[in-house]
């Protein structure tokens, strides 16, 4: 069974009203099997693996290119050993920043690291999990981690990932922390380094502070490969497959676990680094929008 339609641009009353029975589905205790049937069949069927794993990690990218650099460069600067790693980066061509970026970095040469740029209309850019579902659908890896593109694999995660993975056979897994700056100002020095023009950029590590993470939220997905290549990502709710002409909120996450039946199992992962900021790239509404919206995420910052 399935609700929305997938030809539908958003705004619709029967996609709202679909997005807003997913978002409070988990909640009502609405059986996800009316959805997504099988799952559970599924998810004791799980092979596990050994010896060179393939990760595919799937990343977004609208008119944040100051942070995707930073993702991007620590697959440089960090390699990973033992594990093959595929980067995928969702984008569109209107974003002439991100494709600047991109073209640099597929001219960067790194021991098991395969560039993967999937270019998308606007339309579908801006429901993240239309991306995502096509990644999961068509990945030939062991692994899928969705992530977004602030969150940075800093010294010794994918190396310590490949060696975590040895064996397992779990649907969904997350870092159990991740180590996160306050929220930055458009003009900070972190933020403004990689603006100008693509390069290769490192983070200043004692900005950052360790957090607490209880199950496996939007960046933070860990997924079996031969799960996603039957489920894809919320592929059975037309809603969250459906293009729109302006970026979406992504609640799809909690939609997606609530499909798996699955929080997520946590694992002890280091090096996993998330840049906070309170300017939003991706909304570009009226100017008084954008303000509030920037004054909420200043008041949610915990204070020191």
């Amino acid at each position: 069974m399935v609700i929305g339609s997938p030809r539908t641009k958003g705004g619709g009353w029967r996609e709202s009203l679909a997005l807003q029975f997913f978002r409070l589905a988990p909640a009502l205790r609405i059986p996800p099997g009316w959805f997504q049937p099988g799952v559970p069949e599924m998810v004791a069927a799980l092979p596990a693996r050994r010896g060179r794993l393939k990760l595919e990690i799937v990343s977004h990218c609208w008119n944040y290119a100051h942070l995707l650099a930073y993702q991007l460069s620590s697959l440089v600067l960090a390699p990973p050993k033992g594990m093959s790693v595929r980067m995928t980066v969702c984008h569109c061509s209107e974003d002439k920043g991100t494709g600047a970026l991109l073209d640099f970095f597929a001219a960067q040469a790194v021991p098991g690291v395969t560039w993967n740029w999937m270019g998308l209309r606007r339309e579908e850019l801006m429901r993240r999990a239309i991306g995502r579902n096509r990644a999961a659908l068509a990945t030939d890896a062991d692994w899928l981690w969705f992530t977004d593109c602030d969150l940075v694999f800093h010294d010794g995660c994918l190396s310590r990932l490949g060696e975590i993975l040895q064996g397992r056979a779990d649907a969904l897994l997350f870092p159990r922390e991740e180590r996160c700056t306050r929220m930055l100002a458009a003009g900070d020095e972190l933020l403004r380094a990689a603006a100008e023009k693509p390069r290769l950029v490192a983070i200043d590590a004692s900005r950052f502070e360790a957090e607490q993470r209880s199950r496996a939220t939007g960046p933070l997905q860990i997924v079996h490969g031969d799960l996603a290549r039957e489920l894809g990502y919320c592929a059975a709710l037309r809603c969250y497959q459906s293009p729109t002409e302006r970026w979406r909120k992504t609640y799809e996450d909690r939609a997606f676990r609530w499909l798996l039946q699955n929080d997520g199992r946590g694992i002890d992962l280091p090096g996993v680094y998330r840049i906070k900021h309170i300017a939003k790239g991706r909304y570009h509404g009226p100017g008084l929008v954008t303000r509030l919206r920037s004054g909420i995420r200043r008041l949610r910052q915990p204070h020191s």
